[in-house]
């Protein structure tokens, strides 16, 4: 699963790696992000794949009653979005979440009372995309629209099985040479296998 993660590069650094403009710059800040808090972080969608806009993590189905739903959606399982209510009816709705690393903690012992956490990142430190689903919410009470997305996540690889020993699964890390396929339908190209993992 994939409930933290960091995005330290600055918004020009983000513009440059992604070919992108930034929309609302300015309330865009870097940092570690905590998925409860359901921040807002960079993204870019399907809609508008030469634009980076801030979307909420944790997403919200449009049928959901309350925003609380969206504690539920940090992460989508990429095997089963196609039978959940949640993303079955967006799975066209894809976007790319701009990160440059995430964290994990492996299991010390049998029942995880005893952690060791690890921050994840490429071996040169650059800025990287997510999978994820996105869509947009409102707000029945203040008539607000909220746009906010999940990160899909996948059996672990050989690295991460033995971090996120408990539970098996990864984040999607989209192939940098295939974010705008992606972004427009075609089938998901992984680029997973270019990680370090640092214990902290």
């Amino acid at each position: 699963m994939c409930f933290h993660s960091k995005q330290s590069k600055s918004a020009q650094e983000l513009k440059a790696r992604f070919k992108a403009e930034f929309l609302h710059e300015e309330q865009y800040t870097p940092g570690i992000y905590n998925g409860f808090q359901y921040p807002q972080t960079p993204v870019i969608t399907h809609l508008h794949p030469q634009t980076i806009e801030l979307l909420n993590w944790g997403l919200i189905p449009a049928w959901a009653k309350d925003s609380s739903f969206r504690k539920n959606t940090l992460n989508a399982r990429y095997e089963t979005i196609g039978e959940k209510p949640s993303f079955r009816n967006i799975t066209h709705n894809r976007c790319l979440v701009l990160a440059d690393g995430f964290y994990e903690w492996q299991w010390l012992d049998e029942k995880g009372k005893k952690k060791q956490k690890f921050e994840i990142t490429t071996p040169n430190g650059e800025a990287f995309a997510f999978a994820g689903l996105w869509t947009e919410w409102v707000d029945k009470s203040t008539g607000e629209i909220l746009k906010t997305y999940t990160i899909l996540t996948t059996e672990a690889n050989e690295l991460m099985s033995q971090i996120h020993n408990s539970a098996k699964r990864m984040p999607i890390i989209v192939d940098a040479r295939h974010e705008q396929e992606w972004l427009e339908g075609k089938p998901l190209i992984m680029g997973n296998a270019d990680l370090i993992a640092a214990p902290i």
